[in-house]
């Protein structure tokens, strides 16, 4: 069996079950291990650039607006490791490849590999993808044990809440800058089983553009913003663009100091442990008398006012 992951959620859960010995081929934005381990299949036009947020939604946008995809596949690599089984998706093809651009690549191919396409719509869905990857594999039972784990996790987060009776926090989350988007599919339920709730939030649903007038008014109590893509640093580097915004100062979050940046991958990368993570993080934002944040998340958000004394 072998096996090729075009995206990196897929890629994460593969070795998070420990079957990565049988993945051959990546994307390059997959998980760092996996960018050292196997070859790069696919890759992007845009890759090693350094546009803003604006300039990236333009790019896609005129792309999308084309009908081309900013992504390709490379041909000779694909040919040379001749895969039994592709992963790809069709939730969004503005984040990665999708399953028509990747039929178009594999047509060329001598031998016709098993497309799965994963299109995740909600938390539960993303844990189920676990058990369709893990089955493509022939080892369905590595799935259920890596869920059993997370599954726990979670569980416990709702038991103190509910022990608590805690009142959820008035949350937004944001997938991108400029223009500022909401979140969708499964982070609004990802927000959920942290203690809060995004009334802005679209579940099950994409993310689409949100007005700025629209969220004064909502007026949040933590404002979370982690655009896809983007890490930490990264995001840091745009944030301008929020705080010259009028009525900026006004937003509760602000005048609280409950503005905080999130590395990406635990909300837009749909691997059940990066999304675990990232329940478990916004958990000790949101409530942080009840929960800590865990040790090796620590380096994977800021509260913006530790880091910026004007915004």
């Amino acid at each position: 069996m072998k096996a090729c992951s075009f995206l990196p959620a897929a890629t994460q859960m593969i070795y998070d079950m420990g079957l990565q010995h049988l993945l051959h081929g990546v994307t390059f934005e997959c998980p760092a291990i996996a960018l050292q381990e196997k070859a790069k299949v696919v890759r992007c036009v845009l890759e090693g650039k350094a546009y803003s947020s604006t300039e990236i939604d333009r790019i896609f946008s005129a792309s999308r607006a084309q009908g081309k995809s900013l992504y390709y596949v490379d041909d000779t690599i694909l040919q040379a490791i001749q895969p039994d089984v592709i992963f790809t998706q069709d939730v969004c093809e503005v984040c990665q490849i999708d399953t028509a651009c990747t039929a178009a690549a594999v047509a060329r191919l001598e031998k016709q590999p098993l497309l799965i396409p994963l299109t995740p719509q909600n938390l539960d869905d993303v844990y189920t993808t676990a058990i369709t990857i893990a089955a493509a594999l022939g080892n369905e039972t590595a799935a259920y044990t890596h869920l059993a784990a997370l599954s726990q996790r979670t569980a416990a987060i709702l038991d103190v809440l509910r022990a608590h009776r805690m009142p959820l926090k008035r949350v937004m989350l944001m997938e991108w800058i400029a223009p500022v988007y909401n979140c969708g599919h499964w982070i609004p339920f990802q927000v959920a089983q942290a203690g809060g709730i995004d009334m802005l939030g679209n579940p099950g649903g994409d993310s689409i553009v949100t007005q700025w007038e629209k969220i004064v008014k909502y007026n949040p109590e933590v404002l979370v913003v982690a655009p896809c893509g983007f890490n930490v640093s990264r995001s840091l580097q745009e944030m301008h663009l929020l705080t010259q915004k009028p009525g900026w100062h006004s937003l509760q979050a602000v005048q609280n100091g409950q503005v905080f940046i999130l590395d990406f991958d635990l909300f837009t990368q749909p691997s059940a442990s990066t999304l675990v993570d990232g329940i478990e993080l916004l958990s000790a934002i949101f409530h942080p008398q009840l929960f800590h944040v865990p040790a090796h998340l620590q380096q994977k958000f800021v509260n913006f006012f530790t880091v910026n004394e004007y915004a």
